[in-house]
């Protein structure tokens, strides 16, 4: 029964498209202007470099010092899904590095 329907539910389908498209009205994308807050206060401590010259580049030292306590093992799932998925450019010799530093600020105990 339903094959039966499925030409014709497509065939109105099909022919209510052009009433459909001049019953839309146009709309018009405005720019937004967003002022992120400046933030020069880097990583303290030894160590820091690496997680200051890949990191600050899209998050703000306070941002991350506000995280929770996390494993080694969950820092370096961070660090990953910062790599993979959001691409950040983040030096693959860096990445240890990173990871030990978070652990050591900010590691679950």
């Amino acid at each position: 029964m339903f094959r039966n329907l499925l030409p014709a539910v497509i065939l109105l389908g099909t022919a209510s498209m052009p009433l459909v498209g001049r019953a839309a009205t146009a709309f018009e994308l405005k720019p937004v202007k967003v002022d992120l807050p400046d933030s020069d206060k880097m990583f303290p401590g030894p160590g820091s470099d690496a997680i200051n010259n890949n990191c600050l580049a899209c998050h703000s030292a306070e941002m991350v010092l506000n995280q929770p306590a996390l494993s080694k093992q969950a820092w370096a799932a961070e660090v990953t899904k910062m790599i993979n998925a959001y691409k950040a450019p983040i030096a693959p010799e860096d990445v240890g590095a990173i990871v030990e530093y978070l652990t050591d600020l900010k590691g679950a105990k």
